[in-house]
């Protein structure tokens, strides 16, 4: 009986714990969702608004790493009231040095999409996140061995054929005055983007994978903190060698927002920049690379029609075509997803049936 009772409470267990881990990848999701649509939209609104430091633009993306501080100290406080040999820092230097190197490369990648929105309407940036999905999904295979099935390769081939539709008329978009040169450097550069942000993500979950330690989502903000930290001073070099610090005040009073509302779009492109990484790396460590390359992708839409609404951008008949392909695209991901969770709970219910029969037989053994 003790045997039996230690198996259903067991699956009673796992079952609760899979309960949690649905909540939090939710919540990462939401935190995901406000960074990947306001993001774009606050950074495009500084560039039309008189702002031009693309190396500021981009320390912004990641600028705001001391806002992870405040949930940091509160978890070791709470470990702390329970232990009194809690440590401080749970990162080992392995991850360390890890999390240093994809911080620097998402440097890196804050620059070149800082470039391409400089240069490009928010409608053409979508092929940012055509090309994105498409190379996370085959980074994810080779780095991590991602497992497919029909609904998530369904989903991949949606969601890219809908971004792609969305660059079908991107000269049309192009903003007044751009120069050829230019145009065609942000279209490159926000490409590039893509495809380095296609292999950040994968390798932050090989870096999970890889960690030799305990992972919990105390853990994976410190990863977030030192990616964000590293990233940051990336940045902070190319804005000190092209004095972007000396040129901030001065394009405060110029810019067509005015000074204080200037400042206010800084410090709110920084929060919203940081959901965004927090939220990605957070659905990573929930489910997987994958999907958070994937939620990104389903909320481009979403991003255009907000630009439509706040920017007056055209709503083209491919717009409307790539919402219903990314929508369905979603759609496929997560019926597969809830087929795959069914399937598991299933697998569960009769493992306990099987060790309920065999308990009962042994007992009926005379």
């Amino acid at each position: 009986m003790v045997i039996y009772y230690n198996l259903k409470q067991k699956a009673k267990n796992q079952i609760s714990i899979e309960a949690m881990k649905r909540t939090f990848l939710i919540i990462n999701c939401i935190i995901l969702s406000i960074g990947t649509c306001g993001g774009p939209l606050i950074m495009r609104l500084y560039f039309l608004r008189g702002g031009k430091r693309i190396w500021f633009s981009s320390w912004l993306e990641t600028g705001a790493w001391p806002i992870i501080l405040l949930p940091l100290l509160f978890s070791y406080t709470r470990r702390r009231s329970t232990s009194a040999n809690a440590k401080p820092i749970l990162m080992k230097p392995r991850v360390f040095v890890a999390a240093a190197v994809i911080g620097t490369l998402t440097g890196l990648d804050d620059y070149l999409y800082a470039y391409g929105v400089a240069k490009l309407p928010v409608s053409t940036s979508s092929l940012i996140i055509a090309t994105q999905l498409a190379f996370t999904a085959v980074f994810a295979f080779v780095l991590v061995k991602q497992k497919f099935t029909a609904y998530s390769i369904n989903a991949v081939v949606l969601l890219t054929v809908g971004a792609v539709v969305l660059g079908l008329h991107t000269n049309g978009d192009r903003p007044a005055g751009e120069s050829n040169k230019d145009y065609w450097l942000g279209f490159v550069l926000t490409v590039a983007a893509a495809v380095l942000y296609g292999f950040i993500l994968p390798l932050i979950e090989l870096m999970y994978k890889s960690a030799k330690q305990e992972l919990t989502y105390t853990l994976v903000m410190e990863i977030q903190l030192v990616m964000c930290f590293f990233a940051t001073a990336f940045c902070t070099v190319g804005m000190i060698i092209n004095n972007d610090f000396q040129a901030i005040s001065r394009e405060a009073k110029e810019s067509g927002l005015g000074e204080a509302k200037y400042y206010l779009v800084v410090v709110w492109s920084a929060i919203i920049w940081q959901c965004f990484f927090l939220g990605a790396i957070g659905v990573i460590f929930y489910s997987s690379s994958l999907l958070s390359a994937i939620i990104i992708s389903v909320l481009l839409p979403t991003t255009e029609l907000l630009a439509v609404i706040f920017y007056h951008e055209k709503f083209q008949a491919e717009k409307g075509v790539s919402l219903f392909l990314s929508l369905w695209g979603f759609t496929s991901y997560f019926f597969g997803e809830i087929k795959h969770n069914r399937r598991n709970k299933d697998n569960v219910s009769n493992n306990e049936q099987t060790s309920e029969v065999q308990f009962t037989d042994q007992n009926s053994v005379p």
